[in-house]
């Protein structure tokens, strides 16, 4: 890997970007909202001018979405940077890999005429998620009956737990192939015992083993020391993009818990999982939908059924991994702003804009009652946020096509100013408006 990481590059003229990325330097890409913002197409954009793209939380549960001309490719676990050629991609300490889904991903790249050799490297620390964890995750699901989370049942959570248990296998012992089977063994027989005390069905070790070897020997070229490799890109001055997956409010200590997921989506958890120091990162760019959405359970403030079948009978907003409809609900300034002071973000690419095309109104939350107290922060506890009542603020819609823009001048007047409003509420510069999936449905700003 050596000689690829450090050796000049060469980069591709990209119309829109000329002149943009000269500062780029290090940067971390955070959602912030509850995820599905974007930041697929957004990192795929930026990859431009990066030289190493690293990915460092989450698992399979999260979906990025990049269309490059007629085709359109869902990633899940490597980093959206694969999509440009020359580019480093690395996935950290911090990700949870399904071996045999990551496994997946590579087969369907390569139908796609996309050459990951010598461009992918898996950190040997990194955890892994197992068939017993999905079955426990399923179990502990069905247990809660309608207070359930919504998880997406790929075994992310319990994965996680054992990783702070410290019981946990990772890429290192996959590829080790002297002592996979039998720390495998053990790790079936304890997780076995757990499902069948929650009434599930119990997983072949045989089976699991047979299943994991197989793919070890397929990944077992990309597995390496990844913290070793991203520091010796600082050293030679790389510029490094963190690939965030998920959003702010999904993560295990900020967001709206428990309806969370099992990782740490900010900023802060681009340097954990990854070994990154805080002191080399320049910027935080937060990607922001026009208007929010998310997946599965939990409080969101500003849902509105209305916006939710109109984005829909667009064929809008359905998620990457579940194929689920996402709720949607108008702009919760409250939370993104909250969101900025947590991750410490200083930029923003706003998404999805063309959404709002043919409103003829548009409201954005600027405050929370609760309990008869205005409040501009978002409470701790779950059942506080369901019972807050927004405070709107309407702006004119622009009922204006902006999928055709070149520019941040051909943006119809009304879009700006709202685009503009809602920066301002967050405390954050508009670096990206983009208006549609496509490369060249990008405006900087």
């Amino acid at each position: 890997w050596t000689p690829l990481i450090l050796q000049p590059q060469i980069q591709p003229v990209f119309a829109p970007l000329v002149g943009v990325f000269c500062f780029m330097a290090n940067r971390i890409l955070v959602g912030a909202q509850w995820g599905d913002e974007g930041k697929g197409k957004i990192i795929d954009v930026l990859t431009e001018q990066a030289d190493v793209v690293v990915r460092s939380q989450g698992g399979a549960n999260a979906g990025h979405t990049v269309r490059v001309g007629a085709k359109e490719y869902i990633l899940h676990l490597i980093p959206s940077g694969i999509l440009r050629r020359g580019k480093v991609c690395l996935i950290g300490n911090g990700v949870v890999i399904n071996p045999t889904s990551l496994v997946g991903e590579l087969d369907g790249l390569k139908q796609k005429k996309v050459n990951v050799k010598g461009r992918l490297y898996i950190s040997d620390k990194a955890h892994l998620v197992m068939p017993y964890h999905r079955e426990l995750e399923a179990c502990a699901e069905r247990v809660k009956g309608k207070n359930k989370i919504g998880t997406t049942l790929r075994g992310i959570g319990p994965a996680y737990g054992d990783k702070i248990a410290r019981t946990g296998l990772r890429m290192a012992d996959l590829v080790d192939t002297k002592n996979l089977e039998a720390r495998l063994r053990t790790r079936v027989r304890e997780a076995n015992r757990l499902i069948k005390a929650f009434g599930g069905k119990a997983v072949s070790f045989k089976a699991v083993y047979e299943e994991y070897s197989k793919a070890a020997r397929r990944l077992k070229p990309f597995v390496a020391n990844t913290t070793k490799m991203l520091h010796d890109a600082l050293v030679a001055k790389k510029e490094v993009l963190f690939e965030g997956a998920q959003g702010t409010y999904l993560d295990i200590d900020q967001g709206t818990y428990p309806f969370v997921t099992s990782s740490n989506t900010t900023s802060g958890g681009a340097c954990t999982g990854s070994g990154m120091p805080p002191n080399k990162v320049d910027h935080v760019l937060g990607v922001i939908k026009a208007y929010t959405t998310r997946v599965g359970g939990g409080p969101f403030p500003t849902e509105d059924d209305d916006i939710g079948d109109m984005l829909h009978n667009m064929g809008r907003e359905f998620g990457a991994t579940t194929g689920r409809p996402r709720r949607c609900g108008w702009f919760d300034a409250v939370a993104t702003r909250q969101a900025a002071q947590v991750n410490g973000i200083d930029q923003l690419a706003i998404t999805n804009i063309d959404g709002l095309d043919k409103l003829p109104e548009i409201r954005v939350c600027t405050a929370y009652k609760l309990r008869g107290k205005t409040i501009d922060y978002v409470p701790t506890i779950s059942e506080d946020i369901e019972q807050v009542k927004p405070v709107y603020e309407t702006f004119p819609g622009w009922q204006t096509d902006t999928t055709k823009a070149k520019t941040w001048k051909d943006l119809p007047p009304k879009a700006r100013r709202y685009l503009q409003a809602i920066a301002k509420m967050i405390d954050a510069k508009i670096l990206i408006a983009s208006i549609g999936p496509a490369r060249n449905q990008t405006i900087f700003v």
